[in-house]
């Protein structure tokens, strides 16, 4: 692992990374925020479409509140680069900066872009071994990597303590971000899709033992065109999974959004990380 960026931050450490992953079988980058004194807890962000590992970090404005709780987060990239792929280069929503945090199964594809278990394992295992994060680990995200929080933490429970999303995708084989994605990494067969959509997970009786956690505005342009968040808070109450889904007025789909709430987000993650 070679640090490539490093700033003092509120008593604490801001670095930009880059290792050869195991999994994606290239090199991949990741940034982190390490509070000053002990590591209580960490916290893994998955980003949206077209960000990068460095999103999170310099736009939403969390370490202060980090510090405060003495939690770390760790923000890997959004998909492989360096490769060129069939179409991986040609739209916004689908192959560069757009993995959805899945394992692919369609040609190329399932070489590299095996997201879900860089998150949920090769990232996992970094926090225990580098950071000393002893399991004592939870997961949210945004738009799509709301989306992949959503799923890898509802389907590894036992590794996550808590779950929050803002903005997220929930039922993304309903919606033409995820008909898209999944189609080219998962390919015809929708059957297949059901284990990578958060609603179709619940349905089925996937649950988490903490309650999950959702921000969403109500201006924003996606709301009712991609995310559909009623879809999901429908699927919770039927399962009994305890939800806390907040819709806000006047919020987008940007970082002023994020920025706004994340203190919210890092204080409910802090109670199941303590």
């Amino acid at each position: 692992m070679e640090i490539l960026k490093e700033h003092r931050c509120f008593g604490g450490n801001v670095n930009f990374w880059q290792h050869d992953s195991t999994t994606i079988k290239t090199k991949m980058k990741f940034s982190t925020f390490t509070p000053p004194g002990e590591v209580k807890g960490a916290l893994i962000w998955l980003s949206g479409l077209t960000c990068t590992d460095e999103n999170f970090i310099t736009k939403a404005s969390a370490q202060k509140y980090l510090a405060e709780k003495q939690l770390m987060v760790i923000c890997p990239d959004t998909s492989p680069r360096g490769l060129d792929l069939p179409n991986e280069h040609e739209s916004y929503d689908f192959g560069s900066g757009a993995s959805f945090y899945l394992n692919a199964t369609t040609p190329g594809y399932s070489d590299h872009y095996r997201m879900y278990d860089y998150v949920a394992f090769e990232i996992y295992e970094i926090l225990n071994t580098k950071f000393a994060a002893r399991n004592r680990i939870s997961i949210a995200g945004h738009s799509m990597g709301g989306h992949g929080a959503l799923t890898i933490g509802l389907k590894e429970k036992d590794r996550f303590k808590s779950i929050s999303a803002i903005s997220p995708i929930v039922n993304p084989s309903q919606i033409p971000w995820g008909q898209k994605a999944f189609k080219g990494y998962l390919g015809d067969d929708q059957n297949m899709w059901k284990a990578h959509d958060a609603c179709e997970l619940v349905k089925s009786g996937i649950t988490h033992m903490n309650p999950i956690m959702i921000d969403q505005g109500l201006k924003d342009d996606f709301l009712n065109r991609q995310l559909f968040p009623e879809n999901f808070q429908g699927v919770c109450r039927m399962a009994g999974q305890e939800l806390n889904l907040r819709m806000l007025e006047g919020y987008d789909h940007s970082y002023y959004f994020i920025s706004s709430f994340i203190q919210d987000h890092i204080e409910f993650h802090s109670e199941f990380l303590k």
